[in-house]
């Protein structure tokens, strides 16, 4: 049986994240995954709450999150990464939905973002896929 997600996507680079975002919904589509919404919120810090309001309806049985948090001249995008992360992995273990996690970075050069890209956007979903053929 098909299972529903939701992929929430930060629009900082919004171009490059679109670019996530079709990789992500083809490869759901070939795992039998169906996207149910694309949620764009203003940048990485936004996606613990937007993931938290989906999955407040139980027809959302995991997510996505894409996004990219480039390396820059402080610590901010590490202290941000630090708290998205531990944020969506207490959002997982409270709601027992899975979140397959495809943010770049913290600390992404941009030199370094475009080969990032599909591969992460892949592997976020892959994962996903994975932890929702595994639930009890």
């Amino acid at each position: 049986m098909a299972k529903s997600i939701a992929i929430v996507a930060g629009s900082y680079h919004k171009e490059s994240v679109e670019k996530m975002i079709e990789k992500a919904k083809a490869v759901a589509s070939d795992n039998n995954l169906i996207v149910e919404e694309v949620n764009w919120v203003p940048g990485s810090m936004e996606v613990p709450l937007q993931i938290k309001r989906l999955f407040l309806r139980e027809s959302i049985d995991g997510a996505v999150v894409l996004g990219i948090i480039e390396n820059g001249e402080t610590k901010h995008g590490l202290v941000m990464g630090q708290a998205v992360t531990d944020s969506l992995l207490n959002l997982q273990l409270a709601s027992m939905k899975p979140i397959g996690f495809g943010i770049i970075g913290p600390g992404a050069k941009p030199e370094h973002i475009e080969e990032r890209l599909l591969p992460y956007a892949e592997n976020a979903v892959l994962a996903l896929s994975e932890m929702l053929s595994n639930s009890f």
